[in-house]
């Protein structure tokens, strides 16, 4: 390692390591800490002990650096003391935030052979982490924050050793911007406490935008019609959320769909004189009242979000040609369209002194028509496929002078967990093709199309895009996998990493089955009905893996929680055993689907021979009985049922959860319903009468067993 040598004799005299190391290290397991980001640059060496008493100083006294200080103190609190009490005579360890223009820091980066490069200036940082003291050194609020963010990643884990690695750090990004979108309009709709955390773990991560997606669920006064009751942000809630995100050096950037994705708004009768088509999904250009509309949504957006940009969406505009804008489309084709009202757009928010973010499909669909758009607009061009060949979606963007920012997917819409094999390989080659063609931000994206979505089952993807963001190059998914669980779950057990690659396995079992349908849709699909039995077949050869894998994720979480009675985000932990336990769930009903009708053919068969009563009445009581296969399965969407709806609360508001869980509702009348069908016909049985015919009883006939 590079030696630290002290500061200055005056100011920190105890930041000298050569003797120390000969004399008193600590030698760890680990050769360095666990970090995520990685920093460019990091020399570490021993480890020094951590006193019971630990001391965060202020010097410049900035209101932004006291709060970091704030900030550390609360991870502080993490640590456990040390059981023998062996280092509370210890001089205090003292940790000094400092702005990298002071003498003491000017004396500290000289000494280390240290430079804070320009490069650096925005929200760069240096951390200096000695056997007895360190430094976090930054030019602004936001790189102090940063170091914070760093050097509490480098503290001993709850019970584990009290040391800390001695060493120096030299951070910066490499994306300005850093985001993650959130779809809050299809369903789950966060608490304000929610969004707080998602803030606080964001910051943590070094993200600067949150954007939140709105199509009908923001609130504005002048229009509230579209926004529903108990399921949207008021300007009250934004005020508040606004002022937290600004102590975590976070910018809010509102999402507000004005072209596109509208039918939530579009299907009040008031609003169609603005309408594409009756009732439809898109905005219609041309129309007189379509552009006040905007003009008044984003006057309130620019009201209520200090931002310096704006998000107005404008993607998927499928409707586009399809009613009132059909004869210009065809006169003037899409692009141009498209194109004209975009500028019209962009010229009625001119006014409020903001960048107007919009989503860049159209650079995919049209890239000819790029010319055409505002240069001081910012494209967003947007894929979620595990492809390499992202340039020709920044391309046309970056030929025509228009900024980008890159938008990879988290992969966790319509599944019942996230394809996270997808999300990591799209979120690595994206973001490093942005940062090659000059794209300035990413915005790693969450989408709920299907209203089901839980946040605290994205993380493991999301936070890869913080990650790959701000690290230079293409990320290593390798290296954020071994160190996701220690950092975020604040457990050094690899058993959290492995569960989610379990469920990373088991999710790729199902798209190896080639269904043609996603993990959620094959989880409420009704195995007997016809697309039940199309794909039935298709599942065959992966339900032992697929439950497998599932059911080895679900006994790690249970150990890793039994070991560690208190992790770090207990509730992103049982929304993870919620997933492996719906991913199960699908096994298991495709596996017990085929079994009823084997069984029920063969109790048929056999149901007059009366050397075979006995097995033909086991047979029966197996379908349907105190542990039937029926009951099974009504069982679990009922425990399944319970555990949603507990994951749900933990981060969403009440409105829209009975959505999801009539269909919870449905699956458990649907067995029951065929227990007692079978049960019936079972006391005929019984009672001389013959057993009816599978298809009497709704059943297909027996096919190839699993078994």
């Amino acid at each position: 390692m590079q030696p630290i040598v002290r500061l200055t004799p005056s100011t920190f005299p105890h930041l000298a390591l050569a003797s120390f190391l000969a004399a008193s290290a600590i030698v760890s397991a680990q050769s360095k800490p666990a970090l995520i980001p990685a920093p460019r640059e990091a020399n570490f060496g021993e480890t020094a002990p951590l006193p019971d008493k630990i001391v965060v100083a202020v010097p410049g006294r900035d209101e932004e650096d006291e709060f970091a200080a704030r900030d550390l103190e609360e991870a502080l609190k993490y640590m456990a003391p040390a059981a023998d009490g062996s280092r509370a005579s210890l001089e205090p360890y003292r940790i000094t935030l400092l702005r990298n223009g002071s003498d003491t820091a000017k004396a500290g980066l000289a000494a280390n052979n240290l430079a804070f490069d320009p490069v650096m200036e925005s929200e760069g940082y240096v951390l200096i982490v000695g056997p007895h003291e360190a430094a976090i050194i930054g030019a602004t609020g936001s790189g102090v924050f940063y170091g914070v963010q760093t050097f509490k990643q480098m503290l001993p884990l709850p019970g584990a050793p009290r040391v800390i690695f001695t060493g120096t750090v030299r951070d910066w990004p490499a994306m300005q911007y850093r985001g993650i979108s959130d779809d809050l309009s299809r369903g789950p709709f966060p608490t304000l406490d929610f969004q707080k955390h998602q803030i606080r773990v964001f910051a943590s991560f070094k993200v600067n935008i949150y954007s939140p997606y709105f199509e009908n669920t923001l609130l504005y006064p002048n229009q509230p019609l579209a926004a529903p009751p108990g399921g949207s942000l008021t300007p009250e809630d934004v005020k508040e959320l606004v002022a937290y995100a600004r102590q975590y050096h976070i910018t809010i950037v509102p999402d507000q769909e004005s072209f596109g994705h509208l039918h939530q708004v579009l299907k009040y009768e008031i609003f169609q004189d603005k309408a594409e088509t009756p009732h439809g999904y898109v905005l219609a250009p041309g129309q007189e009242t379509t552009l006040p509309l905007i003009d008044d949504w984003f006057t309130e957006i620019a009201a209520e979000f200090p931002s310096p940009f704006i998000h107005i969406g404008a993607d998927e505009t499928f409707d586009l040609g399809v009613g009132l804008t059909q004869n210009a489309v065809k006169s003037f084709g899409y692009g141009k369209v498209y194109v004209d009202f975009l500028k019209a757009i962009h010229g009625t928010v001119a006014g409020l002194n903001r960048r107007a973010l919009f989503w860049g499909d159209i650079g995919d669909a049209n890239p000819d028509a790029v010319a055409g758009i505002p240069k001081d607009m910012i494209a967003v061009p947007w894929d979620y496929s595990d492809q390499t060949g992202f340039d020709k979606l920044i391309q046309p963007f970056a030929k025509n002078g228009i900024e980008t920012w890159v938008a990879p997917g988290d992969s966790n819409w319509n599944e019942v967990y996230p394809r996270d094999k997808t999300a990591l390989w799209n979120i690595q080659g994206f973001i490093a093709a942005g940062q090659r063609l000059g794209s300035t931000g990413a915005l790693t994206s969450v989408w709920n199309d299907d209203g089901e979505g839980l946040f605290n089952m994205d993380w493991y993807g999301v936070l890869f895009g913080a990650v790959a963001a701000w690290q230079s190059g293409q990320s290593s998914i390798a290296d954020y996998q071994d160190s996701y669980g220690q950092v975020f779950h604040l457990d050094s057990d690899p058993g959290i990493n492995i569960a989610e690659k379990d469920l990373m396995a088991a999710m790729e079992d199902l798209a190896n089955a080639q269904t043609g349908m996603t993990s959620d849709q094959l989880f409420w699909l009704d195995p007997w009905s016809a697309d039940g039995q199309a794909v039935s077949a298709r599942l065959l050869p992966v339900e032992h893996d697929l439950r497998m894998s599932a059911e080895q994720a679900i006994e790690l979480l249970d150990l890793a929680r039994r070991r560690n009675p208190g992790p770090a985000e207990p509730d992103a932990l049982m929304a993870m055993d919620l997933g492996a336990r719906r991913l199960d769930l699908i096994g298991l009903k495709f596996q017990l689907a085929q079994e009823i009708p084997e069984a029920y053919a063969k109790a048929v068969a056999q149901q007059h021979d009366q050397t075979q009563s006995a097995a033909t009445a086991t047979l029966l009581s197996e379908i349907s009985g105190m542990s039937g296969r029926c009951q099974d399965l009504r069982d679990a969407y009922s425990a399944l049922k319970s555990e949603y709806s507990q994951v749900w609360l933990s981060e969403n508001r009440p409105y829209w959860l009975n959505n999801v869980t009539v269909r919870y509702d449905i699956e458990m009348e649907r067995w029951q319903r065929r227990g007692d069908q079978f049960a019936a016909a079972i006391y005929d049985w019984q009672n001389g009468r013959d057993l009816p015919a599978a298809a009497a009883l709704g059943m297909p006939g027996p096919t190839a067993s699993s078994h």
